[in-house]
């Protein structure tokens, strides 16, 4: 399994993060400067704000948090940011995680999918940590099973845990930091005068921190348990961050909807009473498994709608005893037998009763359709075949479906589904309280991450009435008072109920008026929100996400120059690929991306002459300002000494084969992804560099591998470069690559920081430009024949997308219809590859584009200096 495009986002988000923490050696100044340069959303945290300045709950320690929502996939992109986190600490440090889990229920569950090798979530750690990774309960730990001095240091340690666990409550969870000899190994690292317990073994080893359902341990107990294990990083994991948070991420529910992961819009109807819900739900449940048996028989996925029934606690109580709880689902059951449902589709999941435990609910065999529940249904259960929330509240009472609506929203098989109502999700009340059931069924969204947007009413007229009855309600001086609590079984009458056959023509059956209603309002709202996603597909103006839409700002184009700049399709670089077509070999155009250029490079059998004699005057070196102490992390990648008696053993020069396997090993480690060069050829690659190395330059190595590895990577991508230009070339000169019209101008930019205003800009406000910059284009500006300007946004804006991705300076429209490109430079830079490719662009584009580079006073051949370029610009 692999990320979906905004799960991909999060970890770009966190490997930009991780970067600035590197470059400023100051977690707070790192959170600013990561969001004031945020390629997608630039911001500038303010106290107030939904991304506010950096908060130091650990002190030292990055402490970050990603917003997901539910059924976004926290836990998947939890596995994949291991290594990204890791990949920034010293290789030899001991790779250990503490993941922190709030339930029992999520505890197991973590624990199954984590150990189990053929779950997505074990089998991309085992890729990212070469298979040497080990999962432990706190069980296991206290019994040293598996896990001691050696084995921490040779593989990745995952140790699940419950917050409760290290909240030291009671005596069971004492044990954590009680004398143990099971784990008497670890004294060799702990030393002889530190008591050995498995909370002091979990301090020495710094770990990483992973917290699933962060909102829940926000309390200063939850801080100072973190504080204890002495972690290196933390990474909470929610879909309700609290004020706490330092989020560096937020994922939109249309990203969701986009990649199939969720059903929305939720679509609510209201009826009469009780017996109505339960009679739309049977009635609309076995709409939905016929709709899903026809699709499957033409080759869709197996789907077996449940509904969830939720009973309210009588008497207005949040929790029942068993025997209250028992009797209350009971009659409700009782009910459903009444019509005829086979009991073994029926189950009750309460606090006190769990009747599904072991059970498959995705199994074909498996005949569950009803679940009757009050609350339990939280955090950690999971099933995309509940598609109908059926709330059987009295009357009188607002409907909470706060804490259980997410467990309807996750879209079976991930993908969509050709029959609609299998796309969307249903929540159904009776309540002459609808309004407040509205602002619950908000409070369950934002519970799940979604927003207020994300709900659609099938009968939208019947919140007129509650709204002046709540007023005048308001006006009273005594509240109304409410109805007692009925049994709730006491008002359901099964003679009104309409049971359908399951051999019964569905497409044929008479359905009541609700069922119709909440069907058309299904249908017209899921084509909105596919027309939505389209919309975001097709665009070039970012969506972003509902948390942050109103502190981002937006400039539009000025009225004056939007006719002109709508024609104008600036030309790309495209390329003719394979495309899947059962009646031939047929091609189509796409976008060139650098990695068509490199197939076919074979770097193992590359140049391997590199400069490592001027290694010495390139040495990393310690760079931490101690006036910063407070915000310095503990990570920061450095060379030095050897360290211990294994790289003494891999520095034998008996054992030169041995030597060259695990130098080669630690710099693949190191050297991260190259995409799209495959790890195979590097790995190649590496092995005759360092097959060519004598005993010095291995000892030199040991202290300084990660300057080395600088200089390994850089040689690589060199020659990448250099080869994909050429293929490039080759590709132009037979007519393979062509350009085509292609960018468009975005209506709406979001540059974050801006520039001064200087005549003729294309935008309200464009993105922000440097000394030179605003020298340059303010001269333009102001010529004559210019007709606009615009500032192109690094890796948002246009890009002359050849063997490097080039994004100019600026692009300039004149008056006579020609388009220029223009890259300014500093005297200090060299950009020869940038004025290549510039120069080819402009070759292919047509005669009324132009490329240019300028200098302010240095001569580079084929770039103009300013004072000559500003000179010649008036005549184009």
């Amino acid at each position: 399994m692999e990320l979906k495009p905004y799960q991909q986002q999060v970890i770009n988000d966190l490997s930009s993060f991780l970067e600035q923490v590197q470059t400023t050696k100051d977690v707070k100044e790192a959170f600013y400067t990561f969001w004031a340069q945020h390629p997608k959303t630039p911001l500038f945290p303010f106290v107030g704000t939904a991304i506010e300045p950096y908060k130091n709950n650990v002190p030292r320690v990055p402490h970050i948090c990603i917003k997901v929502p539910t059924a976004g996939g926290k836990t998947f992109i939890a596995c994949n940011a291991l290594k990204t986190i890791f990949d920034t600490f010293a290789y030899d440090k001991p790779k250990a995680v503490v993941w922190l889990v709030p339930s029992i229920t999520i505890l197991d569950q973590t624990i199954k999918n984590l150990k189990d090798p053929k779950h997505p979530y074990r089998q991309k750690i085992n890729a990212h940590f070469g298979n040497k990774v080990e999962i432990f309960d706190k069980s296991a730990l206290l019994q040293g099973s598996g896990f001691n001095a050696t084995s921490v240091k040779e593989q990745l340690n995952i140790l699940v845990f419950s917050f409760d666990s290290l909240r030291v409550k009671n005596k069971e969870d004492r044990k954590v930091f009680q004398e143990n000899g099971n784990l008497q190994s670890f004294e060799s690292l702990l030393g002889q005068e530190t008591e050995i317990t498995l909370g002091a073994v979990i301090k020495y080893l710094n770990p990483v921190v992973v917290v699933d359902e962060s909102h829940n341990a926000e309390s200063d107990l939850s801080v100072d348990m973190l504080k204890v294990i002495n972690p290196c990083f933390i990474l909470d994991l929610t879909a309700t961050p609290r004020k706490n948070s330092n989020i560096i991420s937020f994922i939109d529910a249309l990203e969701l909807k986009k990649e199939n992961m969720v059903k929305l819009p939720v679509i609510v109807y209201n009826h009469q009473d009780k017996t109505e819900v339960i009679n739309s739900s049977l009635q609309l449940r076995s709409r939905l498994e016929a709709q899903a048996k026809a699709e499957e028989k033409k080759g869709g996925k197996y789907i077996r709608p449940i509904v969830l029934f939720q009973a309210q606690p009588k008497n207005g109580k949040d929790f029942l005893n068993e025997e209250e709880e028992k009797t209350n689902v009971q009659k409700l059951k009782e009910k459903l037998l009444e019509l005829k449902i086979p009991a073994d589709q029926i189950k009750i999941k309460t606090a006190n009763i769990n009747e599904i435990k072991g059970i498959d609910l995705m199994s074909k065999d498996c005949p569950v359709r009803y679940i009757i529940t009050i609350n339990a249904l939280k955090e950690g259960w999971d099933c995309p075949f509940a598609y109908i929330l059926a709330s059987l509240a009295d009357k009188s009472s607002s409907v909470d479906v706060e804490q259980i609506l997410g467990r309807v929203l996750r879209q079976p098989y991930v993908m969509k589904h050709n029959f609609p109502l299998l796309n969307v999700s249903y929540v159904l009340t009776a309540s002459s309280k609808f309004l407040d059931t509205l602002d619950n069924i908000v409070k369950g969204l934002n519970k799940a991450g979604f927003s207020d947007k994300d709900y659609k009413l099938a009968e939208p007229v019947v919140t007129e009435e509650p709204k002046k009855q709540d007023f005048l309600q308001q006006l009273s001086f005594f509240p109304a008072a409410e109805e007692p609590a009925a049994d709730i079984a006491s008002d359901i009458d099964t003679a009104r109920i309409s049971v359908p056959s399951p051999s019964a023509n569905v497409s044929e059956a008479v359905w009541s008026g609700a069922v119709t209603e909440i069907e058309q309002t299904a249908l017209q709202q899921n084509d909105a929100f596919e027309k939505k996603v389209m919309e975001i597909e097709t665009t070039d103006t970012p969506v972003f996400p509902n948390e942050i839409q109103q502190l981002v700002k937006t400039y539009g184009i000025k009225d004056i120059f939007r006719e002109q700049a709508e024609q104008l399709a600036l030309p790309q670089f495209f390329l003719n690929v394979p495309a899947n077509d059962l009646f031939g070999n047929q091609e189509t155009a796409s976008l060139l991306e650098k990695e068509y250029l490199l197939e076919g490079f074979a770097l193992s059998k590359s140049d391997t002459n590199i400069a490592f004699d001027s290694i010495a005057s390139e040495l990393y070196k310690i760079d931490l300002d101690e006036t910063k102490k407070e915000h310095t992390p503990t990570f920061v990648r450095l060379d030095g000494g050897v360290k211990d008696n294994l790289m003494t053993y891999i520095l034998d020069p008996t054992r030169k084969e041995s030597r060259v396997k695990n130098f080669t090993k630690r710099i693949m480690d190191i050297i991260g992804n190259m995409y799209p060069i495959p790890d195979k050829e590097i790995e190649k690659y590496v092995k005759r560099i360092l097959e060519d190395f004598n005993d010095g330059q291995f000892s030199d190595f040991a202290n300084n591998e990660y300057t080395y590895t600088d200089k390994i990577k850089q040689k690589i991508k060199a020659l990448s470069e250099t080869y994909a230009e050429k293929k490039f070339r080759d590709f132009l000169d037979t007519d393979k690559v062509f350009c085509r019209s292609s960018f468009h101008f975005p209506k709406n930019i979001s540059p974050g920081s801006t520039s001064k205003d200087i005549t003729k800009s294309l935008y309200e406000k464009e993105g922000s430009i440097n000394g030179f910059e605003e020298r340059v284009i303010n001269e333009i500006a102001n010529k004559s024949n210019i007709a606009f300007w615009t500032r192109n946004i690094e890796r948002k804006g246009f890009r002359i997308n050849g063997f490097v991705n080039h994004y100019p300076d600026f692009i300039i429209q004149t008056k006579s219809g020609k388009t220029l490109l223009l890259e300014t430079k500093g005297d200090h830079l060299d950009a020869e590859q940038k004025i290549r490719l510039g120069r080819l662009w402009a070759g292919k584009a047509g005669n009324n584009y132009r490329y240019f580079m300028v200098y302010e006073r240095r001569t580079v051949e084929d770039a103009y200096k300013l004072e000559d370029f500003l000179q010649m610009i008036k005549s184009i």
